[in-house]
């Protein structure tokens, strides 16, 4: 991924909050622990009393070196400017050393759920780091999925390790605080591909209609119809001409998104703000002009905006519960396509919008 299309990364210390679990090696190894200081203490033995002490201070050992390994980390995870729902996305994650001279070994970085908003991790596979040196730092390309539109402030991730012998494996959590605007899938549909063929078929008939206000008189090519020929100035000329006409303002496409949608429909909602988001961003694409709409919100691209002020409106629009008996505001052109998304077409009857099937 190009770094200049990098945001600046979103950084965190990792705060000494450790969670321990034993893994199937260290409940071994406690048993053996146990039957050998059981037997210690039994017979006396002083060979078993040294076996018994060594294993333990080896345990130990085993714990602090764990610990020694996650302090001092900083964690970086740089996006792209444009992230869309649902769809995986180049990141780079970069991990730090700060300790002076100690390195870190065995990193296993993996994505936690987030319990408020009850959304899966954005990182769906693990990311290992064999060895971060003193004063390091490694970076590893990965793929993050957004689950959902909207704003992202917490990225949480999980650090964890079982080195030096894997007796324990110790975790910490990072939360990595930066504001993602996310815009909403651009995959397709069935229905809206069908939608976006119609319309694109409607306007690229436009496209091959000759217009009426004649422009010039130009040499013939071969691809020009014999009726366009111009038999004066060819007489003139001695060589074929032809007359061209100037071509007819190309037809826009104009998307209203009704955001009238009550409690129970919200699942509505997002598949609709998700088909206009796929439209304006494909009609877009084929250099078609788009308009789209909403209540006290209107953008004409490119001519307002760009197509990505589009989707940033797309993904942060909300949906309005409380109904209102007002009418839907008149198109911008009467001519144009429209597309309308509403639960209530009816209501678009007599309001200028030409409903499409």
């Amino acid at each position: 991924m190009n770094r200049q299309q990098l945001r600046a990364a979103a950084r965190n210390w990792i705060r000494p909050r450790i969670r321990y679990r034993i893994t199937r090696g260290g409940l071994l190894f406690l048993l053996a622990l146990l039957l050998t200081g059981a037997g210690a203490f039994l017979s006396a033995n002083n060979l078993l009393f040294l076996v018994f002490s060594s294993m333990l201070a080896l345990l130990l050992v085993s714990g602090f070196l764990s610990r020694l390994v996650l302090a001092g980390l900083e964690l970086e995870l740089a996006l792209p400017e444009h992230v869309s729902a649902g769809t995986p996305t180049p990141a780079v994650v970069s991990l730090r050393n700060l300790k002076f001279l100690t390195p870190s070994f065995s990193i296993e970085l993996t994505g936690r759920a987030d319990p408020l908003n009850s959304t899966p991790s954005i990182l769906r596979k693990p990311v290992y780091f064999p060895l971060v040196p003193g004063r390091g730092k490694i970076e590893s390309r990965i793929q993050v999925t957004f689950p959902r539109r909207g704003r992202h402030h917490d990225n949480l991730f999980v650090l964890s390790t079982k080195f030096p012998f894997g007796f324990l494996r110790k975790s910490a959590r990072v939360a990595l605080h930066r504001e993602t605007i996310v815009y909403p899938s651009l995959e397709p549909l069935p229905e809206t591909e069908l939608l976006l063929e119609d319309v694109t078929g409607e306007v690229e008939g436009l496209r091959r209609g000759a217009g009426l206000d004649f422009y010039r008189i130009r040499p013939y090519e071969t691809t020009d119809s014999a009726r366009l020929v111009d038999w004066k100035s060819t007489a003139h000329t001695g060589d074929l001409q032809v007359r061209e006409f100037s071509r007819d303002e190309q037809r826009a496409v104009e998307i209203y998104l009704d955001r009238r949608a009550p409690q129970q429909s919200l699942e509505w909602f997002e598949r609709a703000v998700a088909q206009c988001a796929f439209l304006v961003w494909q009609l877009t694409d084929r250099e078609i002009g788009v308009t789209l709409r909403s209540q006290n919100k209107a953008l004409t691209i490119p001519e307002d905006a760009d197509v990505h002020a589009a989707l940033r409106y797309l993904a942060l629009v909300e949906p309005l519960l409380v109904g209102g008996s007002e009418l839907p505001e008149r198109p911008l052109d009467s001519s144009s396509l429209h597309v309308v998304f509403s639960l209530n077409p009816d209501a678009y009857e007599g309001t200028g919008w030409r409903m499409r099937d």
